[in-house]
């Protein structure tokens, strides 16, 4: 079995079904789902589901947040759904406000091209790096081919362009290609022409809005060509019409009036920032976080990619600070709590937030304690105002997080004065988001925090034995991302050799799945378990599986549980990986694991002190 086909498979049942699927995108973290009838989705279980984060509603779109990884689920999703990527499974269109449709068309037209650019971006900004500090030479034979790898998407970008605005309005992507190609030929560039009477001379290269609109008026000309043109001459009459008629006036009419447009919008944006720079890098900096929990920062990107078109530079820079001030209040938290469960979700979501992707960090820790997420928008909000007031602007589209930095090398202010303003700005919003969150945060009540300190009190213990033969290891070396998060709970995973499953202690049966491939017990002493047989064995339905128990039967420490064909899991493709997992672990004083590795089911795997 494919890596995420049994995720995806959920997926698309719960947002229901195929037929309920008109188009699919993806950005970093999302899978973003136009569906026919949004109330037919089921939310509440797409949220339990294993590898999603959470479910979000915004900008006419059902979005299922998934994580780092979302491109290789977008993939499986596509094929699942027998589309292309970017497509739609059929040509119904869902009615969407202009907002929706604006953020819908811009995610669908530039979303495919940002990983590119913010590479493009990346070499830029490290080569201006290495040429300030001496360490390459502008005339070296290197810098030329370094420097025209990081030019040429953005040189050419109404090529790119081209291709992705054919795809979103459903005409031949070759001939957007090409309409592209010929906005840019270089012969015509910049020169005198004398086109329907008038003379003129423009220039196409890097930018956005003039091909966007000549293809949009492309497919007005080529859907009903494709119509009323026979059949026996359609492939290549209906592009050559196309190309003779929306070219020149595209070139003529159509991009001249779509780059004055542009202009006098990079001109408003700018007035708009001159007027206060410190209360735009306020604003941006602090409510970025929130148009990302709502699926809307697709707005201020639009506006970037208008700046980068017109060679301004960007005040989305100011949003650099929302990744190290949420990685900040984290680090923080994950410092001062003492629940093990928090400190495990804490950890992976501060590594990810450290390389820009803060849906973890936001949905895992500081959503849920609401406070902490307002402390981390304030800490990117100083930020965003430190770097306005040193109007230190973003010139690059780079990658996020750390990555974002080179991008604000550009323009006539040195690269070590550019630096210094950065490292400023963003040490104001780490030290104020992990200053804040230190003095404020106190767990939970059910946590270890406030309780009597050990030799006060009695402590209790229950001792878990193996309920599984097989090579015993920390849970963070489960396959699947949920456990090794620990979302359920700490324990320990077993990879088995022998498919016996005993019971760990005296208690009762309180779960047993209708597909048997999980059990939960709840021990004498209150302690409660979920053995999980297997990685997504829930897809086997049971085949594979023999019960001896029924839930609710009482059980004895070593009882035979349930007999399982280990081959047959393989065959089916899936691992037979069996997580151990103490669900009320929260309650518990601490948990002492076993490190001997192997462990027969008469070999104690755990103690629990509580």
């Amino acid at each position: 079995m494919r890596k995420y086909e049994a995720l995806v498979k959920e997926i698309v049942k719960n947002v229901g079904g195929k037929e309920n699927v008109v188009s699919l995108t993806h950005c970093i973290t999302r899978l973003r789902f136009q569906l026919k009838d949004e109330g037919i989705a089921k939310d509440e279980v797409l949220k339990k589901t294993d590898g999603v984060v959470t479910v979000m509603h915004g900008a006419g779109q059902y979005q299922v947040v998934i994580g780092n990884h979302v491109p290789d689920v977008y993939k499986e999703a596509c094929e699942q759904l027998g589309i292309q990527a970017g497509g739609g499974a059929e040509d119904e269109e869902k009615k969407k406000g202009v907002g929706a449709t604006l953020i819908d068309f811009i995610s669908n037209v530039v979303g495919p091209c940002i990983s590119i650019l913010c590479a493009s971006g990346m070499i830029k900004g490290i080569l201006s790096i290495l040429t300030y500090f001496g360490l390459m030479a502008v005339d070296g034979g290197l810098y030329p081919i370094l420097n025209a790898c990081g030019d040429a998407l953005f040189y050419f970008f109404p090529i790119f362009l081209g291709y992705t605005t054919a795809k979103k309005v459903k005409i031949d992507p070759f001939l957007g290609l090409v309409i592209g190609a010929a906005m840019v030929y270089p012969t015509i560039q910049g020169v005198d022409l004398n086109l329907f009477g008038m003379t003129l001379n423009t220039t196409y290269t890097s930018t956005m809005l003039p091909v966007i609109f000549t293809v949009l008026f492309a497919a007005l000309l080529y859907k009903p060509l494709r119509k009323v043109v026979p059949d026996v001459i359609k492939s290549f009459f209906v592009p050559m019409m196309v190309m003779v008629i929306a070219i020149p006036i595209g070139f003529a009419l159509i991009g001249p009036v779509m780059n004055k447009i542009g202009d006098w919008i990079g001109q408003g944006i700018m007035a708009g920032y001159n007027l206060s720079p410190v209360l735009a890098g306020l604003l941006v900096g602090g409510l970025y976080q929130v148009f990302v929990i709502f699926g809307v920062h697709g707005a201020l990107g639009a506006i970037a990619f208008i700046q980068l078109a017109n060679g301004e530079p960007m005040f989305l820079g100011f949003m650099v600070g929302t990744t190290f001030a949420q990685t900040a209040v984290v680090l923080a938290i994950w410092l001062k709590t003492r629940d093990r469960k928090l400190k495990n979700i804490a950890l992976p979501a501060m590594i990810s937030g450290f390389f820009g992707v803060t849906e973890p960090a936001i949905y895992g820790v500081t959503l849920p304690r609401i406070k902490f997420f307002v402390i981390s928008c304030i800490g990117a909000a100083l930020t965003g105002a430190y770097l306005g007031l040193t109007n230190t602007l973003l010139w690059q589209l780079t990658g996020l997080g750390i990555f974002t930095i080179p991008g604000f090398i550009g323009g006539s202010v040195p690269a070590g004065q550019i630096m210094v303003n950065v490292l400023v700005s963003l040490a104001i919003g780490i030290a104020f988001s992990f200053i804040a969150t230190y003095l404020l945060y106190r767990d939970e009540e059910g946590t270890d925090e406030g309780k009597e300190a050990p030799s006060e009190k009695k402590i209790n213990k229950e001792v878990i034995l193996a309920p599984i033969k097989g090579k015993a290891e920390d849970l963070s070396k489960a396959e699947d991302e949920a456990f090794a998060l620990g979302t359920l709970g700490d324990g320990m995973v077993i990879s088995p050799t022998e498919g016996k499953i005993y019971a760990p202690f005296d208690g009762t049966v309180t779960a047993l799945f209708p597909t048997l491939h999980a059990i939960g017990l709840t021990a004498d002493s209150g302690v409660e378990m979920l053995i999980h047989i297997g990685i997504n064995t829930v897809n086997m339905n049971g085949k594979g599986f023999q019960a001896h128990i029924r839930q609710n039967d009482r059980v004895r420490r070593g009882q035979l549980l349930m007999e399982v064909d280990l081959q047959e899991i393989e065959r089916a493709g899936f691992s037979a990986q069996t997580p151990v997992i103490i669900t009320n672990s929260a309650d518990m004083m601490d948990i002492l694991k076993t490190e001997q590795g192997q462990v027969e089911h008469t070999d104690t795997l755990m103690t629990i002190l509580f």
